[in-house]
């Protein structure tokens, strides 16, 4: 390992004040900003708010806490806590410089100072910087291990290596160094240390070595630095193990010591740093007019399929399984009736039940259906419609992308399913359109880059490739719903990530509904544009979608006219209906479609006995019965006129329309039933809310009260009292002095206006310290002004442990 030299861009050295002992001491000379910075950087040290600066800095050396520190650092930040858990414990500034840069890596060495301050700022780094101290906790994670190596490919020190070994083959290996012989093995261990650290003689050493045995740690040098040895090894091995180059980690393994290790690489921690991020550049570049374009296409078809998927489960919804969600069936079938894959099925559904417009209707045979919130929904102008949906979108929990794949114990996640939320996709959505902000406008990045600068920016995270098929679902996902347009972000988009109402900006992009279609010969008709709400309804109910795009194409089919007149229009209705928002005459094969199935409905009435069909012909249920496609339905002929069946009523009129009949629905007084399409809506719910990732953010009030009770517990932590006297204690715990001894302390505080330091439970059991100016004592309550707490407050008396006088100089 090179020699250490101050480099420049170093941190300043210290104004002369003493190193920090401990990571409190350097807690405690924070101002309020810096430890506001800190609460704010890592909101789970204020669950529940530190009681002084010692709790806060044992909180924040907590493995899961520091677990979570490292988690949320960039790459080559990361690297240099890598490199300090690997460096001597303290380590100075230059040496950390020198494991990063190689003394030659001048990106690294301009990086350095602002990644350490992270560091600092983090609570993960504490000391001067000749004095730079790792979180204990951080360096047990991140210092190499048998168990667990090193990012950094390094293995243990020698120190560490020959731990266990004999004494005799410790001298053994100084001798074949051509070291001289030592009087213990601590000597020895520290003699082969100074030689493996020492570049002149571990050149020389070096030197004299086989070629195979360059070979040989050429394979070890960059990681994993363990290898297999057989009971008798290969000269070359035989020759670096016995001048302990490679020191016995096990029976069969060997490993590289850190420090030859260093020498071998020039004094690097990583084979490769990383202190630029890498960019995310414009790999294509369009006029910002068509991606606007483009994204309000998209932002309109995505308003037709919520709108189709969540009619689609108006009158009978898909079932909620046992376990939660939605069968492989279902989505099958959603999928289908969307004329999409799976999915893309399985995100509309998502995003509907994200954005509160479908639900479990919470009845004992629980289905999805539509709640009272989608009513309200399409009765908003499109552009707000739009902005509902991408509002859901952004910060949801939920992941569609990992619908069908299986979780720990094997099970399948299902769409709706309670398995599917992940607390990390708001923040890599909300990443990875921010990056998509930084390019020109019209501009979209490869997705390459945006893969690899997330990568950079969570490395921890990187090792399970979520946050990289999150990124890549997002930008899938931006771009179906209208958020970006060609892979660049649309200005309803940027104005989403600005938090701005995008409504405004998508609505003069998006064309104004018609009211009329284009009938054609062919039994279809297209919309030229999207259709006006009551247009729309009712062609839906009366046609099929055939297919979707700028322009939309209804077929008119038996089953579609028959399914306006279940729902109550006659034919002379639809006839008139068709004339008044036809901009072509109605065709004649249209025409006579509707008045033949409309003279063949509710021909055949079907009612409930079980169920039973009614007709005035008595020939056509003969003609019935005589069907085999008919024994499934159980029918039997009561009267001339009238068939009972085995089958329920819904089944039976199934089992007819399968069969080319058309049968009507009747009441229990004869009259037809009409089915509403609006017929089920669940109770009132609210959209689901995302799953934090971690402890809410706070905001500048609690911060600053955080603070504010933090420096008052350490004040009275902290508050030196008069010894000797009864209530002395150990610094740090509560005082203890009887009832009488408290009341008359606090009773002649009051009368000469002093301050005491007391300890106090509250009513939830939990304990404390103050430093009071006692003005009021009756009642069994002290009323006074507690310095703690820079407010005047009243105590139990019967709550304080005890009581203690001030040090004059405190006082």
């Amino acid at each position: 390992m090179p020699e250490p030299s101050t480099a420049a861009g170093a941190p300043e050295s210290g104004t002369g004040a003493s190193s920090p002992r401990s990571l409190a001491e350097a807690l405690r000379a924070r101002d309020d900003a810096a430890l506001a910075a800190l609460l704010h950087s890592r909101p789970d040290l204020l669950n529940p708010v530190p009681g002084d600066v010692t709790q806060l800095a044992t909180r924040a050396g907590t493995r899961a806490s520091v677990v979570r520190a490292l988690e949320r650092l960039d790459r080559f930040t990361l690297q240099t806590a890598e490199a300090l858990a690997v460096a001597p414990d303290p380590c100075p500034y230059p040496v950390l410089e020198g494991l990063l840069t190689g003394g030659e890596d001048e990106q690294a060495r301009a990086a350095l100072p602002a990644a350490l301050g992270t560091l600092r700022d983090q609570a993960l780094v504490w000391g001067d910087e000749d004095r730079l101290r790792l979180v204990r906790t951080a360096r047990e994670l991140l210092a190499p291990s048998a168990q667990r190596p090193s990012p950094t490919g390094l293995g243990p020190t020698v120190a560490e290596a020959t731990a266990g070994m004999s004494p005799t083959r410790v001298q053994e290996i100084v001798a074949a160094a051509g070291l001289p012989a030592t009087h213990d093995p601590v000597s020895a261990v520290t003699a082969l240390t100074a030689l493996f650290t020492d570049p002149e003689r571990m050149s020389a050493l070096l030197d004299e070595a086989p070629a195979e045995a360059h070979q040989v740690l050429g394979r070890l040098v960059w990681g994993p630095p363990y290898g297999e040895v057989t009971p008798n090894p290969a000269p070359p091995v035989r020759w670096l193990r016995d001048r302990g180059l490679l020191l016995p980690a096990t029976a069969r393994t060997v490993v590289l010591p850190r420090e030859v290790a260093l020498h071998l690489r020039g004094g690097l921690a990583h084979k490769d740093t990383a202190p630029v991020p890498p960019p995310v550049t414009a790999h294509r570049e369009h006029r910002p007019q068509l991606v606007d374009a483009n994204a309000a296409g998209q932002a309109l078809a995505a308003l037709a399929t919520v709108e189709e998927l969540v009619k689609s489960w108006e009158h009978t919804g898909p079932p909620v399984l046992r376990a939660g969600g939605l069968s492989v069936r279902d989505l099958k079938r959603a999928a289908a009736a969307l004329d999409a894959t799976e999915a893309s099925a399985a995100f509309w559904i998502e995003l509907a039940y994200a954005a509160g417009l479908l639900a479990g209707d919470g009845e004992a045979d629980e289905r999805y259906a539509p709640t009272p919130a989608f009513d309200d929904w399409r009765e908003l102008p499109p552009a707000e419609r739009w902005s509902v949906l991408a509002a859901a979108w952004l910060p949801a929990t939920r992941t569609a992308g990992l619908a069908g794949e299986q979780d720990a114990k094997g099970r399948t996640l299902s769409v709706l399913g309670p398995e599917l939320d992940r607390s990390a996709a708001p923040e890599v959505r909300r990443r990875v359109l921010e990056l998509l902000a930084d390019l020109p406008e019209g501009a979209s990045p490869d997705t390459e880059a945006v893969l690899a600068r997330l990568a950079w920016e969570r490395p921890v995270r990187t090792a399970s490739d979520l946050r990289a098929r999150l990124a890549g679902w997002t930008l899938t996902e931006a771009e179906v719903l209208g958020v970006t347009g060609r892979g660049a972000l649309s200005g309803p988009g940027r104005a989403l990530l600005e938090h701005r109402d995008p409504a405004p900006l998508l609505a003069p992009l998006l064309p104004e509904p018609v009211d009329h279609v284009l009938l054609q010969a062919d039994l279809t008709a297209v919309a030229p544009g999207p259709l006006r709400r009551p247009l729309g309804d009712t062609l839906a109910v009366l046609a099929d979608v055939e297919s979707k795009g700028g322009a939309t194409v209804y077929r008119f089919t038996p089953g579609s006219v028959r399914r306006a007149l279940d729902a109550g229009h006659a034919a002379a209705d639809l006839h008139a209906f068709l004339k008044e928002h036809s901009r072509t005459p109605v065709p004649q094969p249209l025409a006579y479609l509707i008045d033949d199935v409309a003279r063949r409905h509710g021909h055949l009435r079907v009612g409930a006995a079980s169920s039973y069909v009614r007709c005035d012909d008595d020939a056509m249920l003969g003609e019935i019965l005589a069907d085999k496609r008919s024994a499934g339905l159980g029918l039997r002929r009561l009267a001339p006129t009238v068939l009972a069946a085995q089958a329920e009523p819904t089944a039976l009129l199934e089992g007819l329309r399968a069969m080319g009949y058309a049968p009507a629905a009747e009441s229990g007084t004869g009259d037809v039933l009409v089915a509403r399409a609006d017929a089920h809506r669940t109770p009132p719910r609210s959209a689901p809310v995302p799953v934090p990732d971690g402890p809410p953010v706070p905001d500048a009030t609690l911060l600053g009260a955080a603070v504010r009770a933090i420096r008052a517990g350490d004040l009275a932590a902290t508050a030196v009292r008069k010894e000797p006297g009864p209530a002395a204690a150990v610094p740090g715990e509560l005082p203890r002095t009887s009832a009488a001894e408290t009341l008359a302390t606090v009773q002649a505080a009051a009368l000469t206006g002093s301050a005491v330091w007391i300890g106090y439970v509250n009513a939830d059991g939990a304990a404390s310290q103050r430093v009071i100016a006692p003005v009021r004592v009756e009642g069994g309550f002290v009323t006074g002004y507690d310095h703690t707490a820079d407010e005047v407050r009243t105590y139990a008396l019967h709550r304080v442990t005890g009581v203690a006088e001030l040090a004059d100089e405190h006082l």
